[in-house]
């Protein structure tokens, strides 16, 4: 299981899926608001010109010493909800990126975010 205190090591990372397949790099780890852990990394993908942050769940992710291998597939991380590389993710669509995952998603008791960016 990866550490909180590991996330700035993280950082530029080759984000690959079970099969090896390079997604993208890691870019940015959020964690969970009620627990401090790490539950989601956004991973920026696209052509240099056009790049943008998919979110892809970090908590059953493996740590090497030049990757992070998540339990996804690549086409369904490259699916997944998106935002530009200057972009915040929107309190009102983090239940969608936990819904693409088939991942119970559960607000703070006063409402707000899961999900705060480290």
């Amino acid at each position: 299981m990866i550490q909180t205190a590991d996330i700035r090591e993280w950082r530029n990372r080759d984000v690959i899926d079970p099969e090896g397949h390079k997604i993208g790099e890691l870019e940015a780890v959020y964690v969970d608001t009620a627990t401090d852990a790490p539950a989601m990394a956004t991973v920026r993908t696209g052509l240099p010109t056009r790049h943008r942050l998919v979110f892809v769940p970090v908590g059953e992710a493996v740590a090497g010493p030049d990757y992070v291998r998540v339990p996804y597939d690549k086409a369904l991380v490259k699916k997944a909800p998106a935002i530009g590389t200057d972009d915040v993710l929107p309190a009102e669509q983090e239940e969608s990126v936990f819904r693409h995952y088939d991942l119970a998603y559960q607000p703070g008791v006063g409402g707000e975010r899961r999900l705060a960016r480290r």
